[in-house]
């Protein structure tokens, strides 16, 4: 068991240095993970248009042979132009940061429940955001996707760290109860 808390620590410690090299170089994070998720979505057509051959004798054939079709022109469209879609999505990101914070505040002043103090703040922070990514925008756009990623690499990273740390040390105790004999 403790050696597969290391490898959740050695795997933590890859994702925390590569999202710390993303927010270095949010530039070239944003184009990556452009690129990535354009291969993602081809691949996924091309699984999917499979998938929809091999079911070609159901009722839903021609709606996978639309989504796959849909899903390998994206992937190709977003690898032609991540630029484009990297400006696109970031837009996107900031109309749902704007709605997200409007209905956080609204419906906490609505509600009034016991998180009522953080809801607002939370609200208030995302509308926040949303507004800065909005004002600098389509210039915003080269480095907010990719900061974006680079956090949650780092955080994920972090997390799986804590986890290997945290799960070898319980593992230990666990261990040491069973070798221990009770005393009446």
């Amino acid at each position: 068991m403790h050696r597969r808390f290391e490898l959740f620590t050695v795997l933590g410690v890859t994702l925390a240095l590569a999202g710390l090299v993303g927010l270095v170089w949010t530039g070239v994070a944003t184009l990556t993970s452009m690129l990535l998720f354009g291969r993602l979505l081809l691949i996924g057509g091309i699984v999917g248009l499979l998938h929809a051959i091999q079911a070609r004798g159901t009722n839903t054939f021609w709606l996978r042979v639309i989504v796959a079709a849909l899903n390998i022109e994206a992937g190709v469209v977003i690898m032609r132009r991540p630029e484009a879609t990297a400006v696109a999505l970031t837009m996107f990101a900031a109309l749902l940061f704007l709605a997200g914070g409007l209905f956080r505040l609204v419906g906490g002043l609505v509600v009034c429940g016991p998180q009522f103090g953080w809801t607002l703040l939370l609200g208030v922070f995302h509308l926040l955001l949303g507004i800065l990514v909005l004002a600098s925008w389509p210039s915003s756009s080269q480095h907010v996707i990719g900061g974006f990623f680079s956090l949650a690499l780092l955080f994920d990273g972090l997390g799986l760290i804590a986890a290997g740390f945290g799960g070898r040390r319980v593992v230990g105790m666990v261990a040491e109860d069973r070798v221990k004999p009770v005393q009446p």
